[in-house]
């Protein structure tokens, strides 16, 4: 269990797309939440890589080890 405080404007707008889309704001927060650990954890091991010297991975093989050369 998380309980979290908002600012009131951000709240606002949480509370507007919750109604908007019929989703409940835990849904979003969730979402958000789930992001922002991917791009964090993203960054770690960009990080580890350039502290541990280790080599590059051209943006090509990054393209195909993840499949998105279809």
């Amino acid at each position: 269990m998380l309980t979290v405080r908002l600012s009131p404007a951000l709240e606002a707008r949480l509370n507007k797309l919750a109604k908007r889309t019929g989703r409940p704001k835990s849904y979003y927060a969730k979402q958000a939440i789930a992001e922002f650990l991917n791009e964090q954890e993203d960054y770690l091991v960009a990080v580890s890589r350039l502290e541990d010297e280790m080599p590059s991975i051209p943006l090509s093989k990054v393209v195909k080890r993840l499949g998105l050369d279809r």
